[in-house]
């Protein structure tokens, strides 16, 4: 049996087995976007996580992970791509998926969760869980697709070299993102914590924070040792330089969003005042005005009785500016565990955790 005959099949089994509000034909350019890549030894991605053009979109970037135990997926895309999702695991092994890790609720994530088997072990932040089951496409299955294991600071899932640390810091996107790491690859899935280098979408309706994220990067920075490559949310592989930057540019954005305030701009003028992105390489201004509202609400009517940067970003700062300068000098191991001492960092001392056996322990925006 073709490829193609394997997706026409199971698309039609998906049609008959989940009881889910009927999907929108998948785009023919989103179907050739998605393209399973590999990243490194048993470790690949899914893409098609761009927004640009929006036809080739199928969601976020989706980490397939083939084990001894079976295929564990980190993210699942938007719903009705989980059998492409399938498909393309099937390029690589006939190994059966049995876990999907979600970063965090939204629909561009999780939302094909209710496509894959009652057995597989569906793991998220318990605060994600509390999210996703009030999304329409949980509703509309029936409760089916939710995780059925959750964790409130860090859990471990599998054993030895297929063992994968979860670790939650903090808000900033949502209140329930999950930092994903590989520690036998040396690599780190951020989920949307790092999507794109724009400002990032603060989903204040799922706890998200603008005036936490940096700090909550700051954590992750320091806490998470021998990671030399991230999977970002969306778009190309990054470096963990790269990551450090971020929290850089979000540490200044929202001093800039904090001074426009104060200084009585509303937000949409704010937004359009704010230029911190022209000091960084790469870097948009197209998500200001939804990050700039958010924070604003954030903000709400409290005093704000000067416009400077909050009181940890100056430590936060030399922290990142630290990781990148090793980073010149030695490898990228080293210089993540050097930095010891972030402003407010629950886990700077954290070790991974304890190896269990496999799977132990507990809306949409792009």
């Amino acid at each position: 049996m073709t490829r193609g005959a394997v997706l026409t099949a199971l698309l039609g089994a998906a049609a008959v087995s989940i009881a889910v509000v009927p999907q929108q034909p998948l785009s023919p350019l989103a179907l050739h976007a998605t393209k399973i890549e590999h990243v490194r030894e048993n470790l690949y991605v899914i893409t098609g996580s761009d927004r640009v053009p929006a036809d080739a979109f199928s969601g976020g970037n989706t980490a397939v992970l083939v084990t001894d135990a079976g295929v564990v997926l980190v993210d699942s895309k938007l719903p009705g791509w989980g059998p492409v999702i399938l498909d393309r695991v099937r390029s690589v092994t006939d190994k059966p998926v049995t876990t999907i890790i979600n970063t965090h609720t939204h629909a561009d994530h999780s939302g094909s969760n209710p496509f894959f088997d009652s057995t597989v072990e569906i793991v998220a932040h318990e605060n994600t869980k509390a999210n996703m089951a009030r999304m329409d496409v949980f509703r509309d299955s029936g409760g089916r697709g939710l995780p059925t294991r959750t964790y409130s600071d860090r859990t471990t899932v599998g054993t030895g070299k297929d063992r994968i640390d979860l670790y939650y810091f903090g808000r900033g996107h949502t209140n329930g993102d999950t930092w994903v790491v590989f520690p036998a690859l040396r690599v780190m899935h951020a989920g949307d914590m790092f999507a794109r280098k724009d400002a990032p979408t603060l989903d204040r309706s799922n706890g998200g924070s603008g005036l936490a994220f940096a700090d909550t990067i700051g954590r992750a920075l320091a806490a998470v040792d021998g990671v030399d490559l991230v999977i970002p949310g969306h778009g190309p592989l990054r470096s963990p330089a790269e990551l450090a930057e971020y929290q850089r540019f979000m540490i200044e954005f929202v001093a800039a969003a904090r001074a426009a305030k104060h200084a009585g701009k509303a937000s949409k003028e704010a937004a359009a005042s704010i230029d911190v992105y022209r000091k960084y390489a790469g870097y948009t201004n197209e998500r200001f005005p939804a990050a700039v509202r958010a924070i604003y609400d954030e903000l709400g009517d409290q005093t704000l009785p000067n416009a400077s940067m909050p009181a940890t970003a100056p430590a936060i700062t030399r922290n990142a500016g630290l990781i990148e300068r090793r980073m010149s000098t030695t490898n990228v191991r080293t210089a993540i565990a050097a930095v010891t001492h972030p402003v407010t960092a629950p886990f700077a001392n954290v070790k991974h955790p304890a190896s269990s056996s496999p799977i132990e322990t507990g809306a949409s925006a792009r």
